[in-house]
């Protein structure tokens, strides 16, 4: 309740009262509700096209803050002069409190009467909002256009009333509208009025009649610099790019220091001449730290990593505690493989975030890293300490779970293995996916440690508790396989097929697991030309089918798949089975060669070994 009395109050202490007001009948809201216009075909939106609506008038509200040159002044309303009487307080509570327990009509049609007596646009605006909220196209419809009757000079009421306009496709209105705004602004807020009616048409249905009435707002300012850039921004919207870069340029042109007009060509254009565009740009404009930072973040994305550390060093000069510039910093230090430099940078970056706690930044990214430094200096106590910092943030740090994990695997490399066992096991989650995932985890580090019997036991009990998972199941198959328990590996892996019919991974292992034993090669083509189908680009699923190939004796039809298996990826396990191939058809140098890079990259593998021996030769 205290949200409820925290409105009524303000309510009360905002008003100047002096006069009686009188209850608003059903008849009269009706009177209200037949005065707006097309109400019919509003109501014909459904609750998702309300919400999308809603939520983009709002998003729009709020990008207006960030246009350059600052958006329009905020306005005050002209509030009425009304005694505050017991009758009328009586009604605004009794429709908070309607409103509060679901009924929304009752608190709808109360609040909308007092308003509409009142003429205080507050109140049609709470009206506004339980309408929206209960998606009801027509009564928020009502609402707001009292709202902008009582508050014309309203921004937020004109643009919830343009929003419904658009989602009826009423452009017509919504033209008439924005001339209006913009023959009644200053040129001071042209820049704000003329993308905010751009932002606005983007959100028509029709994007060509959309831009075309765009034109027309525009045609009588073309030569301001605004409204050659909100119709840049309109063609970039419509993917129209080289008219967008055309129209910045123009507005670069009539101002040559705008920054939004800069970074417009930048959005429009290829990367690379982005970045030359912005280079150039910062030249002559040293101070412009939008450009500057997004020509550094583009430097990154092109990986010219010295070039983008320059230039945020500049930022930094610029702003010496803004943490993401030290961190973005910091994170090219540890790229370029400079952990002092990077652990330096992660250091001053969570001092910032304990210095600032208001600001709510996630330190987890940073603490990772250092993490990682202090494992690439061999100091696995210093990186556990780091990642014992990482805060669950009450389940909402997606990447908890993992840091978890990685712990537990920290202590096994540490040799020790029962505690990493118990550390897991205490990690408290009550999601099923999570548990899965632990369960997993311990398998693994069971697997690494060569405890196979140990790892089979735990995936035994998993599989009981949650024998409906595919992930698991195929874990459990893989295992089972691992110990020649063909038979289990089999059942287990059908099952797997049988609950996620889409997982190429079943397909493919069930189908390499019979070409690898020579046996039901026809079942074996078939299951993995469907994980092909399924993934016709996967590395190890072509290795798979050229495998089968071999084994059905079309030794050419295996040399192409797996020759673009290993293309895609230059695994050491494809590499093995391409050579087999090539020595069957005498092309044994370039056999030997796919081994010996086999041998270079996994010198104990265990497929490699085999296949020389069988193959009785020697690198």
């Amino acid at each position: 309740m205290k949200n409820f009395f925290t409105r009524i109050v303000t309510i009360v202490a905002k008003f100047k009262w002096i006069s009686p007001i009188r209850w608003i009948t059903s008849a009269s809201l009706i009177v209200i509700l037949s005065g707006c216009a097309n109400l019919s075909s509003i109501a014909e939106h459904t609750p998702d096209e309300m919400q999308q609506a809603h939520e983009a008038t709002k998003n729009a509200l709020e990008a207006e803050k960030a246009i350059e040159g600052g958006g329009m002044p905020p306005s005050e309303d002209k509030l009425p002069s009304v005694a505050l009487t017991e009758e009328l307080l009586y009604k605004l509570l009794t429709s908070e409190i309607a409103y509060q327990r679901g009924n929304w009509q009752a608190a709808y049609v109360t609040i909308l009467g007092v308003a509409q007596q009142t003429r205080d646009p507050r109140l049609a605006r709470r009206a506004a909002e339980m309408a929206l909220s209960a998606k009801q196209p027509a009564e928020s419809l009502s609402a707001i256009r009292l709202w902008r009757e009582l508050a014309p000079e309203s921004n937020e009421a004109n643009q919830y009333y343009l929003g419904f306009m658009i989602m009826n496709n009423n452009l017509a209105e919504v033209q008439r509208v924005l001339s209006e705004k913009l023959q009644n602004s200053s040129p001071k807020q042209y820049g704000a009025v003329m993308l905010q009616a751009q932002r606005m048409l983007a959100r028509a249905r029709d994007k060509k009649a959309a831009f075309d009435i765009l034109e027309e707002i525009l045609a009588p300012y073309k030569s301001t610099a605004e409204a050659h850039l909100a119709i840049a921004q309109g063609a970039y919207g419509n993917g129209d790019n080289i008219r967008a870069i055309a129209e910045a340029k123009m507005a670069l042109k009539i101002k040559p220091d705008s920054q939004l007009a800069i970074l417009t060509i930048a959005q429009a254009s290829k990367k690379s001449d982005a970045a030359k565009a912005m280079d150039a740009f910062l030249e002559a404009n040293p101070t412009a730290r939008d450009v500057r930072l997004a020509y550094a973040s583009m430097l990154i994305e092109l990986k010219h990593l010295n070039k983008a550390k320059n230039e945020f060093e500049l930022l930094l000069r610029d702003k010496p505690n803004d943490a993401p510039t030290i961190y973005t910093l910091g994170a090219i230090a540890m790229e370029t493989h400079q952990y002092k430099i990077a652990e330096k940078y992660f250091l001053a970056y969570l001092s910032i975030l304990e210095e600032n706690p208001a600001e709510e930044r996630d330190p987890t990214a940073a603490l990772v890293n250092l993490a990682q430094i202090a494992l690439e200096q061999k100091n696995t106590p210093a990186a556990m300490g780091w990642l014992a910092k990482v805060e669950s943030y009450d389940g909402k740090n997606p990447v908890w779970l993992n840091v978890q994990i990685r712990r537990a695997q920290l202590l096994a490399i540490d040799g020790k293995l029962p505690e990493a066992r118990q550390f897991l096991r205490n990690v408290k989650t009550d999601s099923e996916p999570e548990q899965i995932q632990l369960l997993q985890a311990e398998t693994q580090l069971l697997r690494s440690a060569k405890q196979a019997q140990e790892a089979m036991a735990v995936m035994e009990e998993a599989v009981k508790r949650f024998p409906t998972s595919p992930d698991l199941l195929y874990d459990y198959a893989m295992l089972a396989e691992s110990q020649k328990k063909f038979a289990e590996m089999e059942a287990t892996l059908k099952r797997v097929i049988e609950l996620a019919p889409n997982s190429q991974h079943a397909y493919n292992a069930l189908g390499y697991s019979y070409a690898e034993r020579n046996i039901h090669l026809d079942e074996a083509l078939t299951l993995i030309e469907k994980a092909l189908q399924l993934a016709p680009d996967d590395p190890f699923i072509l290795d798979s089918f050229g495998w089968v190939k071999f084994r059905l004796s079309k030794p050419e039809e295996a040399e192409q798949a797996l020759r673009r298996a290993y293309q895609l990826r230059p695994d050491p396990e494809i590499a093995i089975h391409l050579g087999e191939v090539l020595w069957s058809i005498d092309q044994k140098e370039e056999a030997r060669q796919l081994w010996r890079d086999a041998k270079t990259k996994d010198p104990e593998n265990e497929t490699l070994k085999k296949t020389l021996s069988r193959l009785n030769t020697r690198l």
